[in-house]
């Protein structure tokens, strides 16, 4: 038996999205963002903690049949930002994106300050500028550096 006998093999998918070089653990955070939970059906696949060459371990989601939208590449970036996206078509890498951060994501996630205009009731979309160790409220200045996802709006 060879070495590449014993790797983890998952099978190609005929269209989707494949999302590569996510940092270990953090796979399921991916599909959180996602909105996928197990109920909608959807054929996923998951590879936690894989052996990477330039990464030492990594995750990779699979989603068939759903590419992902700019919204979803925004917040993705800021949980996996060395991920690459994949989009596949008939089997094939159709298109192939380096992740990168936005300065601003709108909308996607809840300020965690109660007293943040965005909580008050008022018809405001959140904002937040991207920085270097997280996202910052452009309202309130709140700083989210970890669990991002717990402050997703999608």
């Amino acid at each position: 038996m060879t070495e590449k006998d014993t790797e983890l093999r998952v099978s190609k998918i005929r269209d989707g999205t494949v999302i590569d070089h996510v940092s270990a653990g953090e796979a399921l955070h991916v599909l959180a963002i996602l909105g996928i939970d197990g109920s909608g059906g959807e054929s996923v696949s998951v590879g936690m903690n894989v052996p990477s060459e330039t990464m030492g371990h990594k995750d990779i989601v699979k989603v068939e049949g759903r590419e992902m939208s700019e919204a979803e590449l925004d917040v993705l970036s800021l949980i996996a930002p060395d991920a690459t996206v994949n989009i596949v078509r008939d089997y094939e890498v159709a298109e192939k994106t380096q992740i990168e951060p936005p300065e601003q994501v709108t909308g996607l996630l809840t300020c965690p300050n109660r007293h943040c205009i965005t909580n008050a009731g008022e018809p405001v979309a959140t904002r937040f500028d991207v920085i270097d160790d997280g996202v910052r409220c452009a309202y309130c200045e709140t700083i989210v550096r970890e669990d991002i996802t717990d402050h997703l709006a999608v």
